[in-house]
């Protein structure tokens, strides 16, 4: 999703299908996953709930695997989204 973000095609089917699947899967993200998700989902202005929501409550069990950039790349995405 961030290459679809940063061209500004058109690809809302693809981000509802991963905003559907990805929160079964969040035990498979790093935390560069989590944070280039939420920047992706943000930055094309797509809304996904329960996405961020379970990004959320991941990110916080495992706070201490995030970087500074990773960290500020998510916070900025949830204060855009």
């Amino acid at each position: 999703v961030w290459a679809f973000a940063t061209t500004g095609v058109d690809a809302r089917t693809l981000f509802e299908a991963i905003a559907a699947e990805a929160p079964r899967r969040m035990n498979e993200f790093n935390s560069q996953a989590m944070a280039n998700t939420v920047w992706a989902f943000a930055t094309a202005g797509v809304a996904a709930r329960t996405l961020f929501e379970a990004i959320a409550t991941e990110a916080l069990r495992r706070i201490n695997e995030f970087n500074s950039q990773e960290m500020a790349i998510t916070v900025w995405a949830f204060a855009c989204a």
